[in-house]
């Protein structure tokens, strides 16, 4: 059986030879991190199928009124099962498991009663948590490895934001995300080599990174700035938001989606609001008070990389998102993006990218308060702020999300012409 009382858990022996296949969110995020993994001497596989294939499948094994992502992680991962590329019995899953509010906690156990109803529940799920909630003498999240996962995440910030900011002027079409995949080869390798994670050589990669975008020729054209926030699984996955980002660069527009290390931080700052608000462990504040300073070290590094380059929009940190939240809403609003999402929003309009789409996954009850719920207030603030909420769904069609996208877009006020930077040699890598 694989119920929660008798799992069947990952060994040190399928370690060797075991393939772990894991959905996918955030592509360079993960990319990097899988790759972190496999330096350690795993097996991952991340999953890059899409269509409505992997909805259809969602629906066999989960109730259509539990969240969309849920559905969406489980049918990518049951799909990659039935595809005939992996052998059943050589194969884990793995799946994050957060432990809060959220029902992204509830998520592996929604895939283990998949497997079961589907006769695979001999597959091991390994939990990726950093709460004690479940753990596998095989799977064992070090010290090293963390290091190297946060510095990975970090890395896949200023990627995605980069490439972002030049792939719709850039005057060779797929130079940016030609030098993506360039850096994620060679950070790999340098994760390879014990390198690239110690806070002096990630400031270092930070700016040789900037600098090479910097380098990329740019054309001067006109286009639309816009932000997207929302669910964390809808907001970066494509598979999830129907390709989202790639539909809006065809509309014209430059496109800036907030990083995920803000998230982190706003996830141990959680625990030090609680300890504020309600009393608890000394020995818990100093160490979530540790990692909130070690997050920021990455957040401040990657700010300043960005402002050395004039045509780059640098993200706020983290502590003045929070300030901005506290106009409008309470930071005991957490579960979920909680009041992240709200700030956000506040953030991308003081920036200049007052189109904001806001994506909403079907039950994620704490995103449509903290998004579509918290909209009249940050236009109370932000008169200028034209804020579109997207819902998606199983059912949702793509026609009329884009069609409801469209409209905010011809809403938008026109943009200033972004002034083009000098040009700089790029580094080899």
């Amino acid at each position: 059986m694989a119920d929660n009382n008798n799992r069947v858990e990952f060994t040190r022996e399928m370690k060797k030879d075991y393939t772990i296949i894991t959905p996918n969110m955030a592509p360079i995020h993960f990319e990097l991190i899988k790759n972190v993994l496999n330096s350690f001497g795993y097996h991952l596989d991340l999953l890059h199928t899409t269509g409505r294939e992997i909805v259809d499948e969602g629906l066999k094994y989960v109730h259509n009124d539990t969240c969309y992502p849920a559905l969406l992680s489980i049918g990518q991962l049951m799909h990659a099962l039935h595809s005939g590329k992996y052998d059943l019995h050589k194969v884990a899953l793995i799946m994050t498991q957060t432990g809060g509010g959220c029902r992204a906690s509830n998520y592996i156990h929604l895939l283990r009663k998949a497997l079961k109803n589907d006769g695979l529940d001999f597959i091991p799920v390994i939990s990726l948590n950093l709460s004690g909630m479940e753990s596998n003498s095989g799977f064992k999240m070090t010290l090293p490895m963390l290091r190297r996962a946060i510095a990975a995440l970090s890395y896949g910030d200023l990627l995605m934001l980069l490439k972002n900011q030049t792939k719709p002027y850039e005057k060779t079409p797929g130079e940016s995300s030609r030098l993506v995949e360039q850096w994620i080869e060679k950070l790999t390798q340098l994760f390879e080599q014990g390198k690239a994670f110690t806070q002096r050589e990630v400031r270092e990669y930070f700016d040789q990174i900037a600098g090479s975008f910097a380098g990329i020729e740019l054309e001067k054209r006109r286009k639309t700035k816009v932000g997207i926030v929302g669910e964390i699984y809808v907001k970066y996955s494509a598979l999830a938001n129907n390709n989202l980002e790639e539909f809006l660069f065809c509309q014209d527009c430059e496109v800036m989606v907030p990083g995920i290390m803000g998230f982190m931080i706003f996830k141990v700052d959680n625990r030090l609001e609680d300890i504020a608000l309600y009393g608890g462990s000394q020995a818990k504040k100093q160490v979530c008070a540790m990692l909130k300073w070690y997050f920021t070290k990455f957040e401040t590094d990657l700010i300043g990389a960005v402002k050395k380059y004039p045509q780059f929009t640098p993200p706020a940190p983290y502590a003045h998102l929070k300030r901005l939240a506290g106009k409008v809403i309470g930071y005991g609003c957490k579960m979920g993006e909680g009041w992240l999402l709200t700030a956000e929003m506040m953030e991308l309009i003081e920036s200049g990218y007052e189109n904001v789409v806001c994506t909403q996954p079907f039950g994620c009850l704490p995103n449509h308060i903290v998004g579509k719920g918290m909209i009249r207030k940050v236009k109370d603030v932000y008169p200028r702020a034209n804020i579109v909420p997207i819902d998606y769904d199983p059912s949702a069609t793509q026609v009329n999300q884009e069609n409801r996208i469209k409209l905010m877009l011809a809403m938008a006020g026109e943009t200033e012409e972004p002034s083009m930077p000098a040009l700089i040699p790029q580094p080899s890598l």
